[in-house]
């Protein structure tokens, strides 16, 4: 055969991928009629440059999209076609999260939750908010988009962590449980649910052995996921680090402006007993201890100054290649730890 003649329904099949009775469906719905059909067998036949519409037409089913949507991007230019199949996939994406939202109001109906703490609500968000800035989307360590809660007695402890920044905040409940609890809650579940929180006066946190049920005032209780990978030992590398050797304390809005300001992706801080520089941009700060140059990628070391409490913050200096403690100058109930970067054309 002639590698310009066209092929037989089977051979096409086989070379794209698709069986010759799909072949038939997508010929008889228009949308991949054959090169040729023998008036009498009414056999299909197929040309080589048919494959990349076959290809296409495949793919586009096995991410579920319907005719009529798969008809447009067949028929359209590569930049119609791109949005076509944007939308699609977000609307897929947007029935799979409301379908595991729904999933857990109906696991949760099934188990009775287990009392955690109650909280005020706004400040419950605030701590939500503050401490998921330490969060990442990272495939292989899901953990890692997700807050860690601990609840006791006498607190409710939220942190988070990168494993380049590392953010915990400590509330103190309105009532506590008489026992101990601990877990990894979803992240993107939390973020959804922080602006209903915010609104409710006190939030009931409830656990099950699936997710949390946060009962809020006079709303919609919402549903949190638990993240089932274990939490990175925190609580290890905080009683390693070794004690801060220098301290800055400075006006925050100032030392975001002076980071806003940076050119590049990373900054430097100089810190002397008589002066504090950003870069090369002077700022007025109190400095102890000795001196020191520290570097930070901007991506690492802005959030954590940004979500700090109140007007000043207050900067913990171990050594240019040791985390950095920054907290909240008259609170320390949100701290955050942001790992240093070698500095541009420094010895590796």
């Amino acid at each position: 055969m002639n590698t310009s003649d066209p092929m037989p329904i089977g051979i096409f099949a086989r070379r794209t991928g698709l069986t010759p009775s799909a072949l038939r469906f997508y010929d008889d719905a228009g949308l991949l009629h054959p090169a040729e059909v023998d008036p009498v067998s009414g056999y299909r036949r197929y040309r080589r440059d048919q494959s990349d519409r076959a290809d296409m037409l495949r793919r586009l089913r096995e991410i579920a999209m319907p005719l009529a949507a798969v008809r447009e991007v067949l028929d359209s230019d590569a930049a119609t076609a791109a949005r076509i199949i944007d939308a699609h996939v977000a609307g897929i994406l947007d029935s799979a999260g409301a379908a595991r939202r729904t999933a857990v109001h109906l696991t949760a109906a099934l188990t009775e939750g287990l009392p955690v703490a109650t909280v005020k609500g706004p400040v419950l968000a605030d701590a939500i908010e503050q401490v998921l800035t330490a969060t990442v989307q990272e495939p292989t360590m899901p953990v890692l988009s997700g807050i860690h809660i601990e609840a006791g007695p006498d607190a409710v402890t939220l942190t988070a962590t990168d494993r380049y920044r590392l953010a915990t905040r400590t509330l103190v409940p309105d009532e506590s449980a008489s026992s101990i609890w601990s877990a990894t809650v979803d992240g993107a579940d939390l973020r959804a649910a922080v602006s209903e929180i915010r609104r409710s006066t006190t939030v009931h946190v409830e656990a099950s052995p699936h997710d949390i049920r946060l009962r809020l005032t006079g709303r919609d209780d919402q549903h949190c996921r638990l993240v089932a990978e274990p939490f990175p030992d925190h609580r290890a590398m905080l009683t390693a680090l070794p004690t801060p050797s220098t301290r800055v304390t400075v006006a925050k809005n100032a030392l975001l402006q002076a980071l806003e300001e940076a050119t590049d992706d990373s900054v430097t801080l100089t810190a002397r007993a008589d002066a504090f520089h950003v870069d090369e941009h002077p700022i007025t700060a109190d400095v102890s201890g000795p001196g020191m140059r520290i570097s930070f990628h901007l991506t690492t070391f802005h959030p954590a100054v940004s979500t700090a409490i109140g007007p000043d913050v207050m900067l913990d200096l171990r050594g240019p290649d040791l985390p950095v403690t920054v907290r909240s100058a008259d609170r320390g109930d949100l701290t955050t730890l942001a790992m240093p970067v070698k500095p541009e054309g420094a010895p590796r």
